[in-house]
């Protein structure tokens, strides 16, 4: 028996998020698929993040045991011939057996791209977020450094039931323009469920004229939903990186 650490990418349009569900074609589901040949056993994996529902990876990080005697650097060509085109293995090593994707985390971190342009795009359309109308990018910047720290930021998630702890820590969190796009970079030690996305909803707003910079901080202290802004959609999240 080997343990694996596997660093994945995935255009995530047709697929129903990281985690394996019954009937629907899932990340995790098409790699344990692809496994489950390779090796001829069934094999569990665990996900350094569990993406929504059209949320892309660039840096995903997968853990798995599996007894197999494939050499480590022709892993990720022999997963590849088994999986469909917007999944890929990109690399692949050995680890003790202590290593979770999950748990064993440090920080992981996503960026959300909007387009900001009058007009949407033929070639960007499935992995950005078309927002027409100038944004004040210099506010949604100070904004978003409001969101770094240590903090209860239950205010920003969709759900809670499901952790022990809505406290995370926001190591970073900064907006820039680039070249018609702007660039939303989140890094956290871990995230809550929705949480980007609804941070980018309310960035957006701000940089609309909609609301303050200031407002972040009543957000995050109300503890309630309701009071940050929209979710913003799924295809301009992408996980870039996971550091351990």
């Amino acid at each position: 028996m080997r343990c694996f650490k596997a660093t994945v990418e995935y255009d995530g349009t047709e697929l129903h998020g990281f985690q394996y569900q019954v009937g629907q074609r899932t990340v995790q589901g098409d790699l344990e698929s692809a496994l489950a040949v390779l090796t001829g056993s069934e094999v569990r994996v665990h996900g350094a993040g569990r993406t929504d529902a059209g949320v892309h990876a660039l840096g995903q990080v997968v853990g798995f045991r599996a007894e197999t005697r494939i050499p480590i650097e022709r892993i990720p060509a022999a997963m590849n011939s088994l999986l469909a085109r917007d999944i890929r293995v990109v690399g692949a090593e050995e680890v003790d057996e202590t290593f979770h994707a999950r748990f064993s985390a440090r920080s992981r971190t996503y960026v959300y791209v909007l387009l900001n342009r009058e007009h949407p795009s033929a070639v960007f359309g499935r992995y950005c977020w078309h927002v027409a109308g100038a944004l004040d990018v210099e506010a949604m910047a100070e904004g978003a450094h409001r969101l770094q720290g240590t903090r209860d930021f239950r205010a920003w998630a969709n759900e809670t039931r499901e952790v022990e702890s809505s406290v995370r820590e926001v190591k970073r969190c900064v907006v820039r323009p680039v070249r018609g796009f702007v660039l939303v970079r989140v890094e956290a030690n871990a995230f809550l469920r929705g949480m980007v996305r609804n941070i980018v909803g309310t960035l957006v707003q701000i940089g609309q004229g909609k609301r303050r910079p200031e407002e972040i901080d009543e957000i995050t202290a109300s503890l309630q939903r309701e009071n940050a802004g929209p979710s913003a959609p799924a295809q301009g999240l992408c996980l870039v990186r996971v550091l351990y």
